[in-house]
């Protein structure tokens, strides 16, 4: 019998080995990436490949199309290392466990990032939605991987359109401040100000140590951020228009 996709999105099912029994309970995360690789072809086989040791639950196309090759109570190995907190738990270290996983083919920074196509966002956000429907995902737990392993990853990468989603209903999402001169902060600084800075990061969800010191893991966390919420200037430094949309994100979110 043909297998049947979960959701009515996905148009055929490739079943891929590579995934285990969820722990600490369903999924309450949604985790978008792209395959960073050449083909779609490509990225399908090593989805499948057991020797990979990489799945997700759901695959889309650049024309649109949805393939599952995880069932969605399984735990896919999609996220690797990753941390992410507002969690009821706090911070939440098995991301596989508690996420849904869906890879865009798209060949990433290593491809010149190219764009998507309208009809893959069309595609993703109509998948996001059931998703997030069915399973009573929040909007701040829609998450780019560069969110949860800010210093291994850069998926879906600073042109993927979070703004579309956004106004389709799918994750939380402000408008980026305007870039101006002012007062920035970076690499090397140390001080109170900084301690501020890393303590509203953490708020926000991402893992940093609150230390008072802008150091490397300072710079890619804000980096990540940037790649989500601040595309236009993706440098890593903490200027007004990064803090006031990261200001702005918070004020969003409910309080714990």
């Amino acid at each position: 019998m043909k297998p049947i996709p979960e959701s009515p999105v996905a148009t055929s099912v490739m079943p891929s080995p590579n995934h285990g029994e969820r722990r600490g309970g369903p999924p309450t995360m949604l985790l978008l990436h792209y395959t960073g690789m050449e083909s779609a072809a490509a990225a399908l086989q090593r989805l499948a490949n057991p020797i990979s040791e990489v799945s997700a639950h759901y695959v889309v196309l650049e024309d649109g199309r949805v393939i599952q090759m995880v069932p969605e109570s399984r735990r896919a190995w999609h996220a690797g290392a990753g941390v992410w907190g507002r969690t009821a738990s706090g911070l939440e270290r098995d991301i596989n466990s508690r996420s849904i996983g869906i890879e865009i083919v798209n060949g990433g920074h290593v491809g010149g990032l190219p764009p998507y196509p309208s009809k893959q966002i069309d595609a993703v956000i109509a998948l996001s939605r059931d998703i997030i429907a069915r399973w009573g995902i929040a909007p701040w737990h829609v998450l780019a991987h560069s969110d949860v392993a800010p210093e291994r990853k850069e998926d879906p990468g600073e042109h993927f359109p979070w703004d579309r989603l956004a106004a389709a209903g799918v994750g939380h999402h402000v408008p980026a401040a305007p870039i101006r001169d002012g007062r920035f902060f970076a690499e090397g600084d140390a001080g109170q100000p900084i301690e501020a800075l890393q303590a509203m990061f953490a708020l926000f969800g991402y893992d940093i140590p609150v230390t008072g010191i802008f150091d490397p893991r300072t710079k890619a966390v804000i980096t990540a951020f940037q790649r989500r919420f601040r595309q236009e200037r993706v440098d890593g430094v903490a200027d007004a228009s990064t803090i006031t949309t990261l200001r702005d994100l918070l004020a969003g979110l409910p309080s714990r």
